[in-house]
């Protein structure tokens, strides 16, 4: 999605790479589910997502749709969302909250229902990405997480991502192959755009992913066309 900030007023205003050591690690999260609530419009998932998910689930992406997702548009881009539509209460130190924008993930004890196959923005939180040229590097968005983060983590370890340097190349070639839809939204006829917009929903989602086989290899045979 397409953000003009300051990035002085959103992080501790440097530029990390995957292998340098963050401020990430807190000694635990229970009780707080804050990152969870309230942000629908920013939680947009991408095709591995769909893939991990259809994977730990075992549902397909027309299921994930029904149950928890819905299409959005993001700088002319229709994509799925994690659903924010959850009413939870939460009880702790016996005091009750509750929160009626939560993400339809969240169990009754305001824990993550799917975190082995977490969605790779929900991996990323705290951080955010830059997109310089053909890569990126990372960002620390200070003041996004409600805990004190005192233990320093590598990067790529905070991912918990396999196949770390694909996962890379990856999220690139997914970065690009967007902005060129983006770039030129504006310009194209509202019939332009809903037929470029269909062929990515069919192409990078509603074509169900084979879990069993290789994510990248299906990726890249669907950036073809």
């Amino acid at each position: 999605m397409i953000r003009n900030v300051d990035l002085n007023e959103i992080s501790d205003g440097k530029l990390y790479e995957a292998n340098d050591m963050v401020k990430l690690g807190v000694e635990d999260c229970e009780g707080c589910y804050a990152c969870c609530c309230g942000t629908g419009d920013t939680l947009n998932l991408d095709p591995y997502d769909i893939y991990r998910l259809e994977a730990g689930l075992g549902l397909g992406f027309k299921e994930l749709l029904a149950k928890h997702l819905e299409l959005r548009v993001a700088d002319g881009v229709i994509m799925p969302f994690l659903r924010m539509d959850k009413t939870l209460t939460v009880t702790s130190c016996g005091s009750s909250v509750t929160e009626k924008e939560a993400c339809t993930f969240l169990n009754d004890r305001g824990r993550c229902s799917v975190h082995d196959c977490r969605p790779g923005i929900c991996r990323l939180f705290p951080l955010g990405r830059i997109y310089e040229g053909d890569g990126h590097k990372y960002i620390l968005m200070e003041n996004e997480c409600h805990k004190e983060r005192r233990v320093k983590i590598k990067i790529r370890k905070w991912l918990e991502t396999p196949e770390f340097q694909k996962y890379e190349e990856y999220v690139d070639a997914w970065h690009h192959y967007l902005a060129q839809i983006t770039d030129h939204a504006k310009e194209m006829t509202e019939e332009e755009l809903k037929r470029k917009n269909m062929a990515l929903l069919q192409s990078f989602y509603l074509q169900d992913y084979d879990v069993s086989e290789d994510f990248y290899k299906q990726f890249y045979e669907r950036m073809k066309f």
